[in-house]
């Protein structure tokens, strides 16, 4: 609604960048809190958090980029600086974090990696909550049109020259969808953690129910030039290819590392 929270001279002060900013500090101190369960040492959870949070800035930028071109944006659209301003697709960005989380433990950071993942996720499904409110306040992301009494009507010129936001016309609040449905992941992965029975559960069910809730709020997004109709079929966005591929991820994880531990439980001591 606010893409431009106020303005310092001639610099302004993007919304969006501002909750970005809060999402990573309020998803550290978060991760940081559930390392402290574990024994982990809080200065090397903000170290491996900053460097996630550089790698998903970037893979945010570059999944956006790629889709743009294969649905066949114009190369120079692509590349404009009101495209790149743009948050980006936050898949993009958490793949790319979570790739820079298995390198930077497979180098040995002193972190075990699954109980570190189990830490850390809570405070990213926080971080993609608030983050989607800066979405929603930069008018990205936005949804297909709607008469329901909770539509939102985005009026800002910045946020159709930036994200091609419909100005005047009632949209579906996806980017709160998601913002709810982060904050339902989030709490899934809290009370899910005292029962926790083998190490990396909780990392694995943040795939799981991360690609769920992405699936489903794909049904409400509207800005379809992002990339729609994978292999065919019109429902398979983007969106719903890197869900179901969480899923896979998520499910994998959990069978291999509950079938391990099942098998040390079964040795003989």
């Amino acid at each position: 609604m606010h893409p431009v929270l106020f303005e310092i001279g001639s610099f302004p002060l993007g919304t969006y960048g501002l909750l970005l900013a809060i999402a990573f500090f309020a998803g550290a101190a978060l991760a940081k809190r559930q390392a402290k369960l574990d024994g982990l040492a809080p200065a090397a959870i903000t170290d491996l958090a900053i460097a996630m949070l550089i790698s998903g800035i970037v893979g945010s930028k570059l999944l956006m980029i790629v889709v743009d071109l294969i649905g066949g944006a114009p190369f120079r659209e692509v590349f404009s600086l009101g495209t790149l301003r743009a948050g980006g697709a936050i898949h993009g960005g958490v793949i790319a974090a979570a790739a820079v989380f298995f390198w930077k433990l497979r180098k040995g950071q002193g972190l075990p990696l699954r109980i570190t993942g189990d830490a850390l996720v809570p405070g990213v499904a926080l971080g993609q909550a608030i983050g989607r409110l800066g979405c929603f306040s930069a008018g990205c992301c936005y949804g297909t049109e709607t008469h329901l009494p909770w539509a939102a009507t985005f009026t800002d010129p910045i946020a159709h020259a930036f994200s091609g936001t419909p100005l005047d016309i009632p949209l579906h609040p996806v980017q709160l969808y998601n913002t709810l449905a982060n904050l339902t992941v989030m709490a899934v992965l809290l009370l899910a953690r005292p029962k926790r029975t083998f190490q990396g559960q909780i990392f694995a069910l943040y795939f799981l129910v991360e690609g769920l809730g992405r699936v489903i709020t794909e049904t409400w997004r509207g800005d379809v030039d992002r990339g729609t109709g994978w292999l065919g079929w019109t429902w398979l966005s983007t969106g719903r290819v890197t869900g179901l591929a969480f899923m896979l991820l998520g499910l994998g994880l959990w069978l291999f590392w509950s079938r391990r531990q099942a098998t040390r439980a079964g040795s003989p001591a």
